[in-house]
């Protein structure tokens, strides 16, 4: 087989740890992707700019990893591929060129632009929510308004001869694949390729997430403080094998793989990406070696033709504050006291005409308010409560903030308070997803003082969803077999994560035996019921189920979950970090004799 592309994935959040890039550097990686830009932190990086307008972009990027591996990367060749440009990429490539002088090196680097339409809201403004069907925002309080890039700008950069690709907002998994488009010349009509290197991508976007951190089995994976970043070997043919780093700690395995491909995945059949929709129903996971795990099969369809437009924008403002309760029944009394706290700055607000707070949530930390009527810790004696609020008035916060720690003295015994810094007043972020005609949106490369413009022209036949065939659920329980009921995480690895104001769980059967009774307990109507609490609020709550044969998985996708999500959501895990966790404690029935 010809020689793979490595590429490492050195970063999977604006904040994510420092050690990777240098850790891949020394395992000989031929590209590092960074990726920086969750939707959540385009509003982040936008009220940066507004700020300062030499800001906006992913400061740990140039601060950190650049600055401190300058020598490195230019020892090695090892290129570099990273929209950590955010809503600023000049800026960015200004700063980075700043400590590439300052050591006495320069690199060649590409800057992809175009994706930011905030001079350009016109064109999308008709347009209501794709998800919720909810009006346009008032366009004086927008943020950020920003198309979500493919892999074809990227692929262009590199033929250009740039060693470093800055982009701003494009869709995470096309880092990796624009970089597999250049390497192996894929035409944009190879789509079974295409699906595969964004499978790729999204193995790897998420950092240390492909490489065992967030992992079910955590106890299986070893040294977290020196843990692996993933390393992906690609091949012409689409394919993949998934490793890390010798000598370090972390874990890849098929079903540390299986869970990455399932987070924050939708429908696994039509995972929909600027350049192609994907399916990842019969993707195959092989374990080909220690540490090692080959990944093929995924099957891609034309794309849509469009871009999706992230648009984020401020909704008034928000306040989480905490407090710590101590002792016999520290639930029942933190409850009271938050209650009793919210009721009087409500008075305090009526008593100076202004309105009550628009919105609130109380949660006692400690006696698992995240797990509703499943919660089983309530006799804790020590608990940290969590009281959020929202107003669209900022001066509504000053009474809140004055009264909050007064309970300290005056209210219930062993309250012990919050001895940190005063809860601040954020803005309340919103997402807003339209989407727009790709020939419409040209992205601009900037590279060794040339600036070229490149429009990625519509397919010659779109996604139809009629043409796909969905799998068919296959296995069968026998009625008549005894019987034992175990936890799910008995039968199952788990992993979830938000989509928007959604969240989904992906489920794979430890064993293929075990899939049908799985199947059998997780039914929508009994998910639903089982997360009941999480839908609170929700207009049009709903579950829905999508298998996934090729690795023996369900795919969970609840909608209308998570409060607002992300910086909308006052909730303490608006990211749906630990949906999968309390998905695991649910008593399922399974056939006995396969659990004996």
């Amino acid at each position: 087989m010809a020689k793979a592309v490595r590429i490492g994935g050195a970063c999977g959040f604006f904040g994510d740890s420092s050690i990777a890039p240098t850790q891949l550097l020394r395992a000989g990686c031929d590209y590092l992707v960074l990726d920086y830009l969750a939707e959540a932190t385009m509003s982040a990086l936008g009220m940066m700019k507004r700020h300062r307008d030499t800001l906006g972009y992913a400061t740990d990027f140039t601060e950190w990893v650049w600055k401190d591996n300058l020598q490195e990367l230019k020892r090695t060749g090892t290129k570099i591929v990273t929209n950590a440009g955010g809503v600023n990429p000049k800026a960015c490539v200004e700063r980075m060129e700043h400590f590439a002088r300052e050591a006495g090196l320069s690199f060649k680097i590409a800057i992809v632009e175009g994706d930011d339409l905030m001079e350009r809201l016109d064109e999308v403004s008709d347009q209501s929510e794709m998800f919720t069907n909810t009006p346009f925002p008032p366009k004086d309080k927008i943020i950020t308004a920003n198309a979500y890039f493919g892999a074809t700008p990227i692929a262009r950069a590199l033929a250009m001869g740039a060693d470093i690709v800055i982009t701003g907002r494009c869709v995470d998994s096309a880092l990796t694949l624009g970089i597999l488009c250049h390497e192996f010349n894929w035409r944009d009509d190879e789509y079974d390729k295409l699906s595969q290197g964004s499978l790729a991508g999204h193995v790897i976007e998420c950092g240390a997430q492909g490489s065992g951190a967030l992992f079910t089995d955590w106890e299986d994976v070893p040294d977290w403080a020196n843990i692996g970043y993933p390393i992906l070997e690609c091949h012409a043919d689409g394919s993949f094998i998934v490793t890390k780093p010798e000598n370090t700690g972390g874990l890849v395995s098929v079903p540390v793989v299986a869970e990455q491909i399932l987070y924050e995945v939708g429908d696994p059949q039509a995972y929909m990406l600027p350049d192609v929709v994907c399916d990842f129903t019969q993707v195959k996971l092989e374990s080909v070696g220690d540490q090692r795990v080959k990944v093929s099969g995924a099957i891609g369809y034309p794309p849509t033709g469009k871009y999706k437009v992230c648009v984020t924008w401020a909704d008034g403002y928000r306040v989480m504050a905490f407090f710590t309760v101590l002792g016999r029944d520290a639930a029942k009394k933190a409850q009271r006291q938050a209650e009793a706290m919210l009721n009087r700055v409500n008075t305090m607000l009526r008593d100076r005409n202004i309105g009550p707070f628009r919105a609130s949530r109380i949660e006692v930390l400690g006696a698992e308010s995240s797990y509703g009527a499943n919660a089983r810790a309530q006799n804790t004696r020590e608990v940290i409560y969590k009281l959020a609020v929202e107003h669209d008035d900022e001066a509504a916060f000053v009474p809140f903030q004055r009264e909050f720690d007064s309970p300290a003295t005056s209210m219930s015994v062993g309250s012990a308070g919050w001895f940190g810094s005063r809860a601040e007043v954020k803005p309340v972020m919103r997402v807003f997803s339209v989407t727009i005609e790709r020939g419409d949106v040209p992205a601009t490369i900037s590279f060794n003082g040339a600036v070229e413009q490149l429009t990625v022209v519509a397919p010659p036949a779109r996604y139809d969803a009629a043409k796909t065939i969905a799998p068919v659920a296959e296995g069968s329980i026998d009625p008549d077999a005894p019987t034992v009921e175990v936890p799910l995480i008995d039968l199952a690895w788990a992993r979830s994560g938000d989509k928007g104001d959604a969240f989904n769980i992906g489920v794979i059967a430890r064993k293929p035996e075990f899939l049908p009774w799985i199947r059998a307990a997780l039914a929508e109507n009994v998910v639903l019921n089982w997360f009941a609490h999480e839908f609170e609020g929700g207009a049009h709550p709903a579950v829905l189920r999508y298998e996934l044969p090729g690795f023996n998985a369900l795919n969970l996708h609840l909608l209308d979950s998570l409060g607002g999500g992300q910086f909308a959501s006052l909730r303490i895990d608006p990211l749906a970090k630990g949906k999968a966790q309390q998905l695991l404690d649910m008593p399922v029935k399974v056939d006995a004799r396969l659990v004996g």
